[in-house]
């Protein structure tokens, strides 16, 4: 079982930055592809960003590109996303989410396990 916990989230206002990081308790992450994912009020989640085990293969959604960066620091067990020009459009719980797989996947189903999620909501 994969254990992971998201933190960095908060109100920011349009145009802010926030950065968010979610730490693994399972001492084989570097096996793990990762990925961000989030949810807003009333919509399904949708992919945001997705890292290999490696780091070598990165995703991002069109939404964000160029604003969001994901990244990994493995002897930390940590997966970083960093959000740079938010939008209101951005406000949702963002959840990180871990694949025992190095294909790095864009869909919530092949991801097997997930944080509790946080919090980020933009002010326009």
């Amino acid at each position: 079982q994969v254990r992971l916990v998201e933190s960095g989230g908060g109100l920011v206002q349009a145009g802010g930055s926030l950065r968010l990081s979610c730490v693994a308790s399972e001492r084989t992450f570097e096996s793990f592809a990762m990925g961000w994912f989030r949810q807003a009020p009333g919509k399904e989640r949708e992919f945001v960003a997705a890292i290999s085990w490696g780091g070598d293969t990165i995703y991002y959604a069109d939404s964000v590109k160029g604003r969001f960066t994901i990244s990994r620091d493995n002897a930390k067990k940590t997966l970083y996303l960093q959000m740079n020009s938010l939008k209101p459009e951005d406000t949702a719980v963002y959840y990180c989410a871990a694949d025992y797989s190095i294909v790095v996947y864009r869909t919530t189903t092949s991801y097997d396990y997930w944080g509790q999620g946080t919090q980020v909501t933009v002010s326009s």
